[in-house]
């Protein structure tokens, strides 16, 4: 009998393949095992192709603002939507072949199939039992869709299928609108499509702060049929699919199901393992070792439902890499300040803590709106709001919530600016190119500091604003 390998990677996707670089510095005994297509959800079907669609279709929504800046002749533009959608394909395909790259030199250590659990150092991978000292389990997720919507075919719709169709619409639901609902609903309503989006709850996009989401409301109401009401019901009509919320009706031709995902973790033995499985069938996973209870096992990314967002699910890799081929007691990590950013319009970004995790007692608010701030205002993008939490006692960064534009470059200072442990006024000692949308944040910081106790009065940090909004 073979000795025992060192490991086996159960998943090929970003989680998978982040434990996959760790493993191969330190051992050539291991396996990694995937059933269905190779490479990442998010080069194949999730964030790189939504975000092609949202280039084209942000680009093509400019038109409404060209002959603002004198451009005349924008009513002749017009979207093919076959041919973006071929476009979005091409460039999908691009980031595929990439991702396959990182599997396809791994000869006979690696294993496409079927892998079933048989216990914490024991895998079945299509009939045969492999011996293991540890085992990570990075099987991903796929979009919630439910059985009774099958029955509409080609025409009901997730991220797995959006992207392969020929034509859409012309009039398309989109139900649920979490981040995934919001991108897709307001990409296709861009282009040009009638868009009607439904959702159980009026907050979008994992928001807490009112005006923030408030704010949100306002952009995609500009852009869709917004409704807010009890769960969809969906049944065939004559000439397409009725979408039916409380008093609100629409039928469609399309139907995209954005109501959330599910970890790929049927058939999969957890149940093996020995230990307890909550309500969803999932065992308990350290979320800073990646361990699963005190087994030899380790569970990173979609499949433990805990952070189901790339950069955090490469860290998981990571960790677990590490860990299943630790001889000791697995290595405890920090993890990163929490960074969401959803690709709307404008951009919507939480950083660190929510609001809704905060006391208000303890914190100050600063706000800034884009409504007339000079360079979003030359760009005719002005509309947005940004709002900064800050420690009421020490004037420590804690958290913040914005819609606004350039938000993911907004939201990346201040996720740096919280990993450093920055004050509002260490924030404000920064220097601010102008004209620039950063300097929307730094009106948001003088509101913070203007509540705070001024504990250096000579510092650069402590400059006023000018007062003239162009220059601000």
């Amino acid at each position: 009998m073979s000795p025992p390998l060192d490991t086996i990677i159960i998943g090929a996707g970003t989680a998978g393949l982040a434990a996959l670089r760790e493993v191969r510095k330190r051992t050539e005994r291991f396996l990694i095992v995937n059933e269905g297509p190779w490479g990442t959800t998010c080069a194949r079907v999730g964030c790189m192709p939504s975000k092609a669609l949202i280039e084209v279709a942000d680009a093509f929504h400019q038109r409404h603002a060209l002959s603002t800046f004198g451009v005349q002749g924008t009513e002749a533009l017009r979207a093919d939507i076959p041919a973006v959608l071929r476009h979005v394909r091409a460039l999908r395909d691009h980031f595929a072949a990439s991702a396959l790259q990182a599997t396809a030199q791994l000869g006979r250590s690696k294993r496409a199939g079927r892998a079933t659990v048989l216990g914490p150092r024991r895998v079945d991978i299509d009939g045969r039992a492999y011996d293991t000292r540890s085992i990570i389990i990075a099987t991903g997720s796929r979009p919630h869709l439910p059985d009774a919507w099958l029955a509409f075919g080609e025409r009901m719709l997730t991220t797995d299928n959006l992207f392969e169709q020929p034509d859409l619409g012309p009039r398309v639901a989109v139900i649920g609108m979490g981040p995934i609902g919001v991108e897709i609903a307001q990409a296709l309503a861009r282009l040009g499509l009638n868009v009607w989006a439904f959702s159980t709850s009026a907050q979008w996009a994992g928001l807490s702060d009112p005006a923030i989401n408030a704010e949100l409301t306002a952009a995609l109401k500009a852009d869709m049929h917004l409704h807010v009401g009890p769960a969809a019901e969906l049944r065939e009509v004559p000439g397409g699919i009725e979408v039916r919320s409380g008093n609100h009706t629409a039928i469609v031709d399309h139907v995209v199901a954005a109501i959330g995902r599910v970890p790929n973790i049927e058939h999969l033995g957890l149940e093996n393992l020995g230990i307890p499985l909550n309500d969803k069938g999932l065992p308990p996973v350290d979320a800073h070792t990646m361990q699963v209870g005190d087994l030899p096992a380790f569970m990173a990314g979609d499949a433990n439902t805990q952070v189901p967002l790339l950069h955090e699910a490469a860290d998981e890799g990571h960790i677990a890499g590490m860990n299943a081929l630790q001889p000791a007691q697995p290595q405890r990590f920090d993890r990163r300040v929490p960074l969401s950013i959803v690709f709307s319009a404008p951009q919507t970004a939480v950083v660190g803590q929510r609001l809704a995790q905060l006391d208000n007692t303890t914190i100050v608010t600063g706000k800034a709106s884009f409504e007339d701030q000079g360079r979003a205002r030359a760009a005719g993008r002005n509309r947005g709001r940004l709002h900064l939490y800050a420690d009421r006692t020490t004037g420590q960064l804690r958290g913040a919530e914005l819609c606004a534009p350039g938000g993911e470059h907004l939201a990346h200072l201040l996720a740096l600016g919280l990993t450093q442990k920055l004050t509002v006024q260490d924030l404000l000692g920064m220097p601010f190119y102008h004209p620039t949308l950063e300097e929307g944040l730094r009106t948001a910081l003088r509101d913070a500091a203007s509540q705070l106790a001024q504990e250096r009065p000579s510092d650069l940090s402590s400059c006023p604003a000018i007062g003239v909004p162009a220059l601000e």
